[in-house]
């Protein structure tokens, strides 16, 4: 993982993670049947992370420019507390999300990976990226997966995420009773 000097310290605040989707929960690859019906492929590991990160206290949100079942299905079963779907602009989606979770900008992880989370991620605490995220994306982001989306790159952001508010050693003992 790539880690800018204030990363930690900035983590240490962090009480709420939004999640695109495509491309950071997904490996961005879109498959569309004969009938128009979507499929996306989620990662295990991830949605343990995503899993754990809810138990630990933490809220989880989505923000996806688009709109799809599979998104509200996913969310539900890891924990995920709010979705916003087909917000192209993401501005008004993070506006409501500030509202809805009472956080402040420094409170937030966003984690992106393509020049629409931009508007998000130079606003907010602790922008993260995905390891295969375009340029400019990896440019803002205080931290950089090792991983690409879709490939347990949310799941290792969650653990820093947890490991610098000294909560994941918890949550490895709970797991090895």
């Amino acid at each position: 993982m790539k880690i800018k000097t204030d990363a930690i310290e900035c983590a240490k605040k962090i009480q709420l993670i939004i999640f695109d989707v495509d491309g950071v929960l997904t490996d961005g690859s879109i498959n569309i049947s004969s009938n128009g019906e979507l499929f996306k492929s989620f990662n295990c590991r991830d949605g343990l992370g995503i899993t754990i990160a809810h138990r630990a206290g933490l809220k989880l949100a989505i923000i996806t420019g688009r709109k799809s079942e599979i998104v509200e299905i996913r969310a539900r079963e890891t924990g995920i507390d709010k979705t916003w779907q087909g917000n192209l602009n993401k501005r008004d989606a993070f506006e409501d999300a500030k509202k809805f979770f009472n956080v402040t900008e420094d409170q937030i992880c966003y984690v992106g990976d393509d020049l629409i989370d931009l508007p998000i991620m130079t606003r907010i605490g602790l922008p993260a990226a995905v390891n295969d995220a375009v340029e400019d994306v990896r440019n803002i982001a205080k931290i950089v997966s090792e991983f690409d989306g879709g490939h347990g790159a949310a799941r290792e952001i969650i653990e820093f995420i947890l490991k610098s508010q000294n909560r994941w050693q918890n949550i490895v003992d709970e797991y090895s009773r």
